[in-house]
């Protein structure tokens, strides 16, 4: 059976085939290609469609979007010897795929390890209280240094989130003590406060009071209604001598008044 194109030629546009197929390459848009051509670096190409030459030219995929990646969890002495367990979250991207590719051999890895100990480094130059109040201040810090670091690998450190501060049970347990105590602290000192602040207002009503006698005994008017209205049962009050002041006043002089005529009747027989 004879074939209708010859063996050889068949060959030759099957090889040409897969030439074409393996020249060709599709950058997604959130890809770059780094087109090295005989190992020198050339140019950064992509997205879209691509022409590499076979045998001459090689690419290196590098993607552009964020990698999330999780920060193991680091064992770490505070600055007040405090040892607790320390973990995070990463997000970076590449910026400069050349460099990506140049400068690092694995990029990712990489930055894992500088994340690790820019982590241990930070963590252990503030003490627990800090770590525990300033979380935001803690995760620029780190963000700052790993951007610094990894600019020279093409890479941008977007963001940074210290994730859990493990500490020991007897730690735990000496922090609740500590709060108890803060509390009860600022409870007696509110306490102490209020009470002072009364005695004060009590001062100033004794002293208007004081000079004011008529308001004196409206005052106890004012407590009599108000312990009237709310207890049903009888009630022994002192009577302030200003009320009846008045009344001794005329009952004493309605007694002179006959002495004193039966004296001047004599005097006169």
């Amino acid at each position: 059976m004879q074939l209708p194109v010859p063996l050889p030629l068949l060959i030759l546009y099957v090889v040409v085939f897969l030439l074409l197929t393996s020249s060709v390459k599709i950058m997604r848009q959130y890809e770059r290609a780094v087109l090295f051509q005989l190992g020198r670096f050339r140019v950064v190409k992509g997205p879209g469609l691509i022409i590499v030459v076979p045998f001459i030219q090689q690419i290196v995929r590098v993607d552009l979007r964020v990698v999330v990646m999780e920060v193991p969890s680091q064992d770490v002495i505070s600055r007040d010897n405090v040892s607790m367990k320390v973990d995070a979250v990463l997000y970076f991207r590449v910026v400069d795929a050349e460099k990506a590719v140049i400068q690092i051999e694995n990029y990712i890895p990489a930055t894992n390890m500088l994340a690790q100990t820019t982590l241990r480094s930070v963590v252990g130059e503030h003490e627990l209280d800090e770590m525990l109040s300033e979380r935001n201040k803690l995760n620029a810090d780190v963000q700052n240094i790993l951007d610094a670091r990894t600019e020279a690998w093409g890479i941008k450190v977007s963001h940074v989130e210290i994730r859990t501060v493990e500490l020991t049970e007897n730690m735990i347990r000496a922090i609740a003590k500590q709060a108890e105590a803060e509390r009860d602290r600022r409870a007696k000192i509110i306490h102490a406060d209020a009470e002072f602040q009364a005695a004060q207002k009590l001062l100033d009503a004794a002293r208007i009071l004081e000079t004011i006698p008529a308001a004196m005994q409206l005052r106890y008017l004012q407590t009599l209604i108000e312990i009237g209205a709310e207890h049903n049962s009888t009630i022994v009050f002192p009577m302030p001598i200003e009320i009846i002041k008045p009344f001794l006043q005329i009952l004493e002089r309605n007694s002179k008044e006959p002495g004193a005529a039966g004296e001047i009747r004599g005097s006169t027989g």
